[in-house]
């Protein structure tokens, strides 16, 4: 538990680094485009199409899984927290290895270096958000007041994310085979996850892989904020004591993991 305090600590004494260098990275991905931080809108907006018109138009047949929410709405409300999940997960864990010469010569702190690819995936879902935030707001869809748990939902997604990437971004320098691993996990997780199906919808196996995957929680965490309104917090007591029971132990083994590895990673290059 000491080593969990010890990373969390230089988090917060390290939160206006983070920040800056969050804003800078946002600033330079698009620099050299014509349309600039403008792509961080149209890029999903465009994915979200895509997936509307495979999944609404030609699987469902435009039809939505509640009748009060068009499907459009639902998909985003899903896929624009999955993309930053997945954003997140993919770019910190292998943030310490794309970064390892500065974190070898400068004793730079390392764990520093997730919370930046957090950050930077947050700000791109924030443009994101604001846009559902409109609709529901024209719709009527929740009480303005329910958009405030959405910090419950950043804190959550931040110490399932972070304890996550604590684990991968070492063994990836460890074994190279996890970053694979990694992403077809990520991939499968797509598909495991309630974005543009309904929990209880399928029912047996694909339910209850549902049910033990934390990334649902979390999703429906933000569609619920943004537009069901079903009580502050989405889910049963069993299912808030299992997500953040599997996030504590990621976070233990991750911090144990990190500690022990981080002025050792070079000798494994």
């Amino acid at each position: 538990m000491n080593h969990v305090i010890t990373l969390f600590k230089e988090q917060f004494q390290n939160f206006h680094l983070i920040w800056k260098l969050s804003i800078y990275n946002v600033k330079s991905e698009y620099s050299n485009h014509y349309l600039g931080l403008f792509w961080n809108i149209l890029q999903p907006l465009m994915q979200a199409a895509i997936y509307y018109l495979i999944f609404g138009l030609g699987l469902r047949g435009a039809t939505a899984p509640d009748s009060e929410i068009p499907f459009i709405v639902y998909l985003i409300s899903g896929l624009f927290p999955w993309l930053f999940i997945s954003q997140a997960i993919n770019i910190g864990s292998n943030a310490i290895y794309a970064q390892l010469g500065l974190v070898t010569k400068m004793r730079f702190p390392s764990s520093v270096l997730l919370s930046i690819s957090f950050t930077n995936s947050l700000i791109n879902l924030s443009f994101m958000t604001m846009i559902i935030m409109l609709i529901s707001l024209f719709n009527g869809f929740v009480n303005p007041l329910y958009f405030l748990m959405l910090i419950y939902f950043i804190i959550a997604a931040f110490a399932l994310i972070f304890a996550i990437n604590l684990i991968m971004s070492t063994l990836i320098i460890l074994v190279r085979d996890f970053r694979n691993v990694l992403q077809n996990v990520i991939r499968m997780g797509f598909f495991m996850t309630p974005i543009f199906w309904q929990p209880g919808e399928r029912g047996g196996l694909l339910q209850m892989i549902s049910d033990l995957n934390p990334f649902a929680y979390l999703v429906q965490n933000f569609r619920n904020a943004l537009i069901y309104g079903d009580g502050l917090f989405y889910g049963t007591m069993e299912q808030h004591i299992y997500f953040w029971a599997i996030t504590i132990v990621f976070l233990l083994i991750g911090s144990y993991l990190h500690i022990k590895f981080r002025y050792k990673l070079i000798d494994y290059l």
